[in-house]
Order: structure tokens, then C-alpha cells, then sequence
């Protein structure tokens, strides 16, 4: 009986943790593999592509949430993000991956009212189906993609965390999503092209 019980309570351990995600660390993009386009409903009604882009030199893809509490605390750099960048070519996109009725506080009208609040500049779509991310291979809220637009299309430079400090901005030492822009910017190759993404897992 008490193995039993010890192999029952051990699938439902398994089970809950397996709960929170469906990609593995490794599965999805990795550097240098060409990211397909989506079509993502955005805050304001209308879907979203990349192709909408047209004159884009790359872009910053950002998986993120309302709920989260790493996520919530890199809102504001996400936004410095897109105010740096959209001009010179590397617009911010981000795409809210979590189940909804497993998070609640994520769901459409909350995007919106946090949009709202916080005055974001970008894109802010959702991940309906939950199909884009796990193609990503985002694991986190917030993890980072940057892609440049080449001619076999959008190349995958950058994947990880936005810089090296989620609790305090004015403490970071490393900028690795700045650095990847910078870097592609002036054609040279991305000096840390992977980093690992600090943040909520994804609720499925």
C-alpha cells in the first residue's frame, strides 16, 4: 500500500511540473535557424506579422505576460527596447504565450488595461493556441529572440535573457539584447548569442 501511494504521489509531482511546459530546453530555434512568420491577434484588433514590416532590418521578439513577476519588472526595458530600436530598424513584437485559463490575469482585456497603463509603444499579441511559442522553443516569460532579416529570412542571432539583473535595472552590467542590435547594426557578429532566459515558466 505505501508503495503505492509513494508511486501515485510521484506521478502527480511529475504531472504538475510537466504542467507548466511543453518545450524542453533545446527544442526549438537555435542560432542561425530562419524563424517563420505568425499571425497574431494585437491588443487593438488587428493581426500582426512580420511581413507588416516592411522595412524592417530585424526584429526583437519578446515572449512575455501580465502576471509574472520577472516579467512586470523588465515592462519598462521592454519599452526602452522599442523606443531605442524601432527606428533604426529593430522593432519590439511581444507575444503573450500562457493559457489563459490557467492564468487568468493574461487573458485579452488584461493585455489591454496593462498596454494601457504602462503606455507600450509595441506590439502586444496573443499566442492563441499556444503554437508560436513552443516553435521558439521560449520556455520563459520574458525570453528574447532577435532576428535579422536576411535573404533566406529571419535569422535567429540572439535567444536568452534581455540583460544580466531582472531585480534592479540600474545594476546591470551586461545588456545582451542592446549588445546583439549594436552589434547586427553594424554588421559584426553578436558577442554573446546565448544567454539563459530568467523568468516565469510558461503555463500550459
Amino acid at each position: 500500500m505505501k508503495n503505492t501511494l509513494k508511486t501515485f504521489f510521484a506521478l502527480i509531482t511529475i504531472l504538475a511540473l510537466s504542467s507548466f511546459t511543453n518545450v524542453d530546453e533545446g527544442q526549438g530555434y537555435h542560432i542561425g535557424d530562419i524563424a517563420t512568420d505568425f499571425d497574431l491577434e494585437n491588443i487593438d484588433g488587428n493581426n500582426v506579422s512580420m511581413k507588416d514590416y516592411k522595412d524592417a532590418k530585424g526584429f526583437i521578439i519578446v515572449f512575455t505576460c501580465n502576471t509574472c513577476p520577472y516579467a512586470v519588472a523588465y515592462e519598462d526595458r521592454v519599452e526602452a527596447l522599442n523606443k531605442k530600436y524601432a527606428d533604426k530598424g529593430y522593432p519590439v513584437i511581444a507575444i503573450m504565450p500562457n493559457n489563459t485559463d490557467v492564468k487568468p490575469g493574461d487573458n485579452m482585456d488584461a493585455m489591454k488595461a496593462r498596454a494601457k497603463a504602462k503606455g507600450f509603444t509595441f506590439p502586444y499579441l496573443m499566442d492563441e493556441g499556444q503554437k508560436i511559442y513552443p516553435q521558439y522553443g521560449a520556455t520563459k516569460t520574458p525570453h528574447v529572440y532577435v532576428l535579422e532579416r536576411t535573404k533566406k529570412g529571419h535569422e535567429v542571432k540572439y535567444i536568452g535573457a534581455i540583460d544580466d539583473n531582472y531585480k534592479d535595472a540600474s545594476a546591470v552590467t551586461k545588456t545582451y539584447v542592446e549588445d546583439a542590435v549594436d552589434a547586427l547594426l553594424v554588421g559584426k557578429e553578436v558577442p554573446e548569442a546565448t544567454t539563459r532566459a530568467i523568468g516565469c515558466s510558461i503555463k500550459v
